[in-house]
């Protein structure tokens, strides 16, 4: 009997959901393999395409820094392996720019249906899906590009940064982190959920322990 899998669209805060994939670099289980690193899980229209090209390029120019934060890449189409690795040696060798992180062939669709890639209304290739998966393999951030919008390589790198601090230090981030126009790279404090608490975080502001516009709205120094 053949799997019917549904399209569906993964939830915040949930595992995301395993699978078995083949890639350029061999074959992989989804997440158990990247269990203790965050991966960056994300689908491209086809290969050998103008905007696709240059995403590869973009993401592979900041694939060290990627991987300073623990944080793997995995690139997702519809197209066939061997496709992918024609394609990659085209990238090296006219654009001189090795890609080094794997690419899953999905050929079938089943996964980029898994995972709510495909968007009847643009079409029966992939969109631009983004997935930021935590070590513990839990959807963290998911952000959609239509196939004619390239992404933008720098925020996605800004959002596993601002997560990964997030959770470490129990904060949250502002707009434009680390350059928001009220309070520059400084962080927010969670709003105070009782009265106590509150008046506690008024007098603290005074005390410099941190700055306050009001008592819903702390902010601090990462330290």
């Amino acid at each position: 009997m053949v799997e019917k899998i549904e399209p569906s669209l993964p939830l915040l805060g949930e595992k995301v959901p395993s699978f078995e994939a083949q890639t350029t670099s061999g074959k992989i289980r989804f997440p158990e393999d990247y269990r203790g690193k965050w991966v960056v899980l994300f689908s491209h229209p086809a290969d050998f395409t103008p905007v696709c090209t240059s995403e590869f390029v973009a993401f592979q120019k900041r694939y060290e820094e990627f991987k300073k934060l623990n944080c793997e890449l995995i690139g997702l189409s519809i197209d066939q392996v061997f496709s992918h690795m024609k394609w990659k040696e085209w990238i090296k060798e006219k654009l001189g720019i090795e890609i080094k992180f794997p690419i899953i062939a999905d050929d079938q669709g089943r996964i980029a249906k898994l995972l709510g890639m495909i968007h009847p209304s643009k079409g029966t290739n992939t969109v631009r899906a983004v997935f930021i998966i935590d070590p513990k393999g839990i959807l963290r951030a998911m952000i959609y590009y239509p196939q004619e919008l390239g992404r933008n390589m720098d925020e996605i790198l800004r959002a596993v940064k601002a997560l990964q601090i997030s959770d470490e230090k129990g904060v949250a981030m502002p707009a434009n982190w680390p350059n928001n126009e009220l309070i520059g790279d400084k962080v927010i404090i969670p709003p105070a959920s009782d009265e106590k608490t509150a008046k506690e975080r008024l007098e603290k502001a005074k005390a410099k322990e941190f700055e306050c516009y009001d008592w819903w709205f702390c902010y601090k120094k990462v330290g």
